[in-house]
């Protein structure tokens, strides 16, 4: 790989670091959007968690590094499926679950190269469609799937009581 270039794989255990520090951004961010919700200063996954997760085929990680190996974005994904369910089909879906870039790296289209990495591999997986939910919140993630192609599926809503 040359200087400056960027690849996408799957996420490893050597990559645990990288990723708890850009889980943490994610949390951040919802936090300041809804702290009546969301943790300040904690983990979304113990170390424990987050290995069990990384060696999980139906829940792949997918990790954005530079030439030195430093995760620069990732993608978590679940498989999804509903076999013989009394309303819904039985396709094959694949959810991001959780889609960060560094925050000092935002808007050199990393983020848009781990959603094509995603939707390729749902596609080689057989995937009907890929989906995702997004915090109301999250102006600028809500903006960035928007240009990434996607349509609101369903709207969840609420009232604070």
């Amino acid at each position: 790989m040359a200087a400056g270039e960027m690849r996408i794989r799957r996420g490893e255990e050597q990559d645990m670091a990288g990723i708890n520090r850009l889980l943490n951004q994610v949390l951040a961010v919802h936090n300041a959007g809804r702290p009546d919700l969301f943790k300040a200063n904690t983990k979304k996954y113990t170390d424990r968690e987050l290995r069990e997760i990384l060696h999980d085929a139906g829940r792949p990680v997918f990790v954005a590094v530079d030439e030195e190996e430093r995760v620069l974005g990732y993608a978590f994904c679940v498989f999804q499926q509903h076999i013989d369910n009394n309303i819904l089909t039985d396709i094959r879906t694949l959810y991001i679950d959780d889609l960060c870039v560094d925050e000092t790296l935002r808007g050199r289209n990393i983020g848009r190269k781990i959603y094509e990495y995603v939707l390729e591999f749902a596609r080689r997986e057989g995937c009907y469609n890929l989906t995702l939910n997004v915090w109301e919140c999250n102006s600028a993630a809500k903006a960035f799937y928007e240009k990434c192609g996607l349509k609101p599926q369903k709207i969840g809503m609420e009232k604070i009581l």
